[in-house]
């Protein structure tokens, strides 16, 4: 099969298409021939060398997103047959024409959405959920901020937060506003010419967010932390702005009664990784459609071309997902 291939760790350039084995399939797993994959900032780390040369439990190879048929089924799978369309998130392989999931880590692609918008939801709708429902307990009628609201995992937590019948707040560049306007945002702000601190303050009469959704670390904390109502909550799914000189205003954590919590996909046991799909898949894929949810698509590559899509990514001109194609 052909596949993306890398040497050595650095730029875009690295990346090659060249020949790789076939998965070999295991008790488990669904063979599926994957006919897109979705790009996501961990495949950028993957490449500069942030996780060394791993094996993510399905393959050495890079991506962990897919959309695909499957072409053979594994002695222990139910629920899934040959032929059937899936999309998933899967440890390692997805930059491949062929690629092994986990069948409890599969869903099935809902009627009505093609590849490529199925390869563009799992990694940041999973995790959209984790963060908002599962683990920030966002309630109907309570104000959510979410960080970087027109991208990948923001633009899921957009339209998520909408729907449960929250007030959204988010913070995008101002070209992007009447996107995440269109996802669902009741308020938009921009993050290079306002300070989000002072829009949540005036929009909540001085209360602050039930919920911040955060991926940007250091730069933010002390005013999200500042930015929280009494008994608020924060979730911390990311780090893109660094993680030095992060300061904690102590008092008001501790006579607000606030929780500070931080979660990542990639290090949790395959079981939760189980668990985090599966309250997914039953909370929302049957929402997804014409007229419910749907990924945001920024651009599509072919597979060949996955060295200029990481690019686009690494230069932060993507609004919503970049996807490739086999």
């Amino acid at each position: 099969m052909k596949a993306i291939l890398f040497e050595q760790f650095g730029a875009a350039d690295v990346l090659k298409i060249g020949d790789a084995p076939d998965p070999v399939l295991r008790p488990t797993d669904l063979l599926v021939r994957t006919h897109a994959a979705g790009v996501n900032r961990a495949d950028l780390t993957h490449r500069r060398g942030g996780y060394g040369w791993p094996d993510f439990g399905d393959s050495t190879i890079m991506g962990l997103e897919i959309a695909g048929e499957v072409v053979a089924v594994g002695s222990e799978v139910t629920g899934y047959q040959v032929g059937d369309r899936v999309m998933g998130i899967v440890g390692g392989g997805a930059y491949a024409e062929m690629a092994r999931i986990d069948y409890r880590m599969a869903m099935p692609i809902p009627e009505g959405l093609d590849y490529v918008q199925a390869a563009a939801i799992t990694e940041v709708f999973v995790t959209a959920h984790e963060a908002l429902i599962h683990l920030g307990k966002l309630e109907p009628g309570e104000t959510v901020l979410v960080h970087a609201g027109a991208g990948g995992v923001g633009g899921a937590a957009v339209q998520l937060a909408h729907a449960v019948g929250a007030t959204v707040i988010t913070t995008a560049q101002a070209s992007a506003h009447a996107l995440v306007r269109k996802m669902g945002a009741d308020h938009a702000i921009d993050y290079q010419t306002e300070d989000f601190a002072e829009v949540v303050a005036r929009l909540t009469d001085n209360r602050g967010a039930n919920l911040i959704l955060d991926f940007i670390g250091a730069p933010y904390f002390e005013r999200n932390v500042n930015s929280l109502d009494f008994g608020g909550r924060m979730v911390q799914i990311g780090i893109m702005g660094g993680i030095e000189n992060a300061r904690i205003p102590l008092d008001r954590l501790l006579y607000r009664h606030l929780q500070i919590i931080g979660t990542v996909m990639k290090s949790r046991s395959q079981e939760v990784k189980h668990a985090m799909s599966r309250r997914f898949k039953e909370r929302w894929l049957s929402q997804f459609g014409k007229d419910g949810l749907n990924p945001v698509i920024d651009s599509v590559y072919p597979l060949a071309q996955a060295g200029a899509a990481q690019q686009r990514m690494e230069d932060g001109l993507n609004v919503g997902k970049i996807v490739l194609t086999m």
